[in-house]
């Protein structure tokens, strides 16, 4: 085999073995050095145990990051990997998968890496489609530097940068992604392992680039910050799920549900009993008009996060940059026939583009 099947249309291209893998296959020989009880633990063996169900040789697999605790990722796969420049892994990544189509691209990075110094570089990855995934890890702190506020910390929160409380509004990072037109974006969990894997999977199977928030626990900085989503006796309130093609409810029978007021748009929760069951939004993430998936993700409550929606909120496709890009050179050199570079670099200050 050289390229990859169904169910993995978005690595096509990249080779393929018939070895069979198992998570052994993609763990490294490094010791494994997070605080123990980090959600960073879970989802290593997340994706020690999903990449096996790629089919991919090891070798085309490549996992960059950038600088933080969940950075430390590339070292305990066995996988080509690069822990590289805070905040800049996502262009770094772009020029790997615009270089070579024969791999299969992974960021993994965390809220203050992405979505501070690394702000920029984020949000142009995604609206140039780049074919990668992008695995965000969103504990709402800064765990490296020893718990200083970070760009998705509530408003109030009390930390060592903020000793009477941020009076910053917080970035909801799928909001963020929607905005910036992501054609893949999706929220999961780092203590559910099936579901962070089922998305894991859709997000593999996508092309373009996929962008995946995980809610992961910092048990010594910011402990507790996703305990309703997490506690049995709040977990069924607290997750609205997002299941493409069903209507969204939510609660331990099913109780409540979600809405779209026709005059504003804007997305409600409300106790089914109280609606017409038929009033209740059908979620549709192939949706090419991204404004549904918006408003969803603003029902994530941006204080001590009781609620949010949980899954996968857009999944369209868009013709991809790296591809393009490729496309563009293919066609330059059939018309133009090959350039030489070595001349070019020695010639003098000028030179005539045909």
């Amino acid at each position: 085999m050289t390229t990859t099947d169904l169910p993995f249309p978005g690595l096509s291209g990249v080779p393929t073995t018939d070895e069979p893998q198992n998570r052994k296959d993609f763990s490294s020989d490094q010791e494994v050095r997070w605080c123990p009880g980090c959600g960073d633990y879970a989802v290593l063996a997340a994706v020690q145990g999903f990449l096996p169900d790629l089919g991919l040789r090891r070798e085309n697999i490549v996992f960059v990051s950038g600088i933080g605790c969940s950075s430390r990722f590339p070292y305990y796969l066995d996988t080509f990997g690069m822990h590289s420049i805070h905040g800049r892994a996502p262009a770094i990544a772009t020029g790997l998968a615009t270089t070579r189509s024969d791999l299969s691209v992974w960021v993994v990075t965390g809220d203050g890496d992405a979505l501070s110094i690394g702000g920029n570089h984020l949000i142009h990855a995604l609206r140039r489609n780049v074919n990668m995934t992008i695995l965000l890890f969103n504990n709402r702190i800064y765990g490296l530097t020893k718990g200083q506020y970070s760009p998705t910390s509530e408003t109030g929160k009390v930390t060592k940068s903020t000793p009477v409380g941020s009076v910053d509004t917080p970035f909801n990072p799928v909001s963020l992604a929607l905005g910036a037109e992501a054609t893949f974006v999706a929220r999961t969990l780092d203590s559910d392992r099936k579901h962070l894997t089922e998305v894991l999977r859709a997000s593999a199977a996508h092309r373009g680039t996929s962008l995946v928030e995980i809610y992961q626990n910092c048990p010594i900085f910011n402990d507790g910050a996703f305990d309703s989503f997490k506690d049995k006796d709040t977990r069924d309130d607290a997750i609205i799920p997002l299941r493409h093609g069903e209507p969204i409810r939510f609660g331990a029978e099913g109780q409540y549900g979600v809405v779209r007021e026709h005059t504003s748009g804007a997305f409600f929760a409300v106790e089914v009993a109280d609606v017409d069951e038929s009033e209740l939004h059908v979620h549709d993430a192939h949706a090419i008009d991204a404004s549904a998936a918006f408003g969803l993700s603003r029902l994530t409550d941006a204080g001590h996060l009781h609620r949010a929606p949980i899954g996968i909120f857009r999944d369209v496709d868009r013709p991809t940059y790296d591809d393009q890009a490729r496309q563009q050179v293919a066609t330059a050199r059939e018309t133009s026939g090959a350039g030489d570079l070595a001349a070019l670099i020695a010639g003098g200050d000028a030179w005539t583009v045909n």
